[in-house]
């Protein structure tokens, strides 16, 4: 088993709007995240898409990542991920051929087969086009192509994109992407950050199953993990109630922003919501840096993986960078 040393660490940033703070904050704490998580060390940044979600501001995630990119250095962005079903793969690989055409080696391009949103929402986004989860396999073929040299006589070519070889990784929650990530030798990054039901599972099936292809030699597994760290376990508990309540309310389809954190959670979820909640956050890492470290070296002699990508809800950004810090600590120490 390799240590947390020889483990990539990576950040999720779901770019959170905070309840009486604007959606500009938000934007511009994504930047001072990124800045942050480059000058600490961090192997990559991704935004997730998500639309009609008021917590969420992530949702224009190229235009986003074109903003981090502008202004840093070094750090490698993508996304975690795009959701194909909202687009046409030939856009997908024109934003993206785009942002690599600009900032040469440091693009990726995570892609889920998943809508991230609700049904009227993906109508609005495709107008009737609507893809479905089964043309998945066939849109991730055809962005592949869009990245690569083009073909003698390919009729459609990207520009900018087509040999640009932006990194796709394929990302998922169930075997469906685990599949196809082995049978198309591409990275797989789990989102056990949300729904860790299926990780044994979706790491053997990838494992087992994967074929060596031009992108990779060999299956890459990256594992979503939420985290709440701080200076004692109590106080990673008390922050840990913001999201909490982004669980919760989740649950209740209410969807808000995200809360400011409360003494007493107990007052708030009932006792099917606590267990619900608690096994949303299966993976989930909070407490002190001593009581993360053990968690996560827990998660690795179990799942063996080589990248975790840690996500973070703390309603307060000082606090929330400091968790990012002390993560960098953890795998440092």
């Amino acid at each position: 088993m390799h240590s947390l040393k020889d483990t990539q660490f990576s950040i999720l940033d779901l770019v959170p709007v905070r309840e009486n703070k604007s959606i500009q904050s938000s934007l511009h704490h994504a930047l001072a995240l990124a800045q942050h998580a480059e000058k600490l060390g961090y192997k990559r940044l991704w935004l997730a898409e998500h639309h009609n979600m008021s917590g969420i501001a992530s949702s224009a995630t190229s235009v986003l990542l074109g903003y981090l990119l502008a202004n840093t250095q070094t750090l490698k962005v993508g996304s975690g991920g795009i959701m194909l079903p909202n687009h046409a793969p030939l856009i997908v690989a024109e934003q993206f051929g785009t942002l690599a055409t600009l900032y040469p080696n440091r693009i990726e391009l995570g892609l889920g087969r998943a809508p991230g949103t609700d049904q009227n929402t993906m109508r609005a986004l495709r107008r009737g086009q609507q893809e479905t989860e089964d043309q998945f396999p066939q849109d991730v073929l055809e962005i592949l192509q869009y990245f690569k040299d083009p073909l003698p006589q390919q009729r459609i070519v990207a520009t900018p994109g087509q040999s640009t070889h932006v990194p796709v990784w394929l990302l998922g929650s169930s075997l469906f992407s685990a599949q196809l990530a082995a049978k198309l030798g591409l990275p797989y990054s789990f989102a056990s950050h949300f729904a860790p039901r299926m990780l044994d599972q979706a790491i053997k099936l990838y494992r087992e199953n994967f074929e060596p292809s031009e992108y990779l030699e060999r299956p890459y597994v990256s594992m979503g993990v939420p985290t709440v760290i701080a200076d004692t376990d109590e106080e990673a508990q008390y922050l840990a109630t913001s999201p909490y309540q982004r669980i919760i309310s989740m649950f209740r389809n209410q969807r808000g922003q995200l809360q400011p954190p409360i003494e007493n959670i107990d007052e708030i979820w009932s006792p099917s919501e606590k267990i619900s909640v608690q096994q949303f956050y299966a993976m989930a890492q909070i407490g002190s840096k001593e009581t993360v470290k053990a968690g996560l070296e827990r998660l690795l002699e179990r799942y063996e993986v080589n990248e975790f990508i840690f996500t973070c809800d703390i309603y307060d950004t000082e606090k929330r960078i400091k968790n990012f810090e002390l993560l960098m600590d953890i795998r440092n120490s």
